[in-house]
Formats: structure tokens, sequence, C-alpha cells
């Protein structure tokens, strides 16, 4: 289970100032929205969620498996249909010399990161008003 995680409204509008174990990090709007743009937005944050678990998977299987990468770069889009379903669409590069079997597999675990699989099925938020 991912440790606990604090957010408190600062002093503008939308600068939020989050918090996790000794990590700090700002959350915040783009002016167009209100915001003093000081941070990447809570749904920013969940694609940097995303691609940075794709990233992290990739290189913990590369390493386990002993496959050379030369580098990894994900981008991540959240798209909001029409009928307000969320498409999250990934675009993985993988560096290195290696076969389209390889390639493959690779996919395969990129799909398998903890955040796409989180993503990619029902959740349920409870939420309590203390």
């Amino acid at each position: 289970m991912a440790d606990m995680v604090t957010v408190r409204l600062g002093k503008t509008d939308f600068e939020i100032t989050g918090t996790v174990r000794q990590h700090s990090v700002i959350i915040d709007e783009p002016i167009s929205n209100g915001g003093q743009d000081k941070g990447p937005s809570p749904t920013e944050y969940l694609c940097i969620s995303l691609a940075s678990c794709t990233t992290a998977t990739l290189k913990i299987y590369a390493n386990y498996k002993k496959i050379t990468i030369t580098g990894i770069s994900v981008e991540v889009e959240m798209v909001v249909t029409e009928d307000k379903k969320n498409i999250f669409k990934r675009k993985v590069k993988i560096e290195g010399n290696f076969d389209s079997t390889v390639r493959e597999r690779l996919l395969q675990i990129a799909n398998s990161c903890p955040v796409h699989k989180i993503l990619s099925q029902a959740n349920t938020v409870e939420t309590e008003l203390v």
C-alpha cells in the first residue's frame, strides 16, 4: 500500500502543497484556469504517474532480464471524450538494440505497470468529511 499523501491549500486560490514521506510537491492550475501555474495540475500529475510508472516498470524488467536499454521516454496525454470517458494516450519510446520479440515483450511489460492497472479498472473513491 502507498504512503499517505497530504495536501494543503496555499495562499493563492489553487496553489496546493502535497507531501508524502519527506517529499513535497507544488500542485497548481494553469493561469487559464485561475491558478498561478506554479506546478503541474492534478490531472497532469496523474499523467506523470502513468508515464513514470511505465518507465520504472520497464527499467526494472530490463535490469532483471539483463536487457540493455539506452533510453526510455514516455509521453502521456489524457483526452476526455464527449461521453466523459477518459482516454490516456501513451507513447513509449525504448532505445536499445533488441529484436521484435523483445520489443513486443517490453510493450506487454509497459501495460502491466501498477498505475496502468489502476487506471484500467473500475475504481471507488470513499470520502469522509472530518
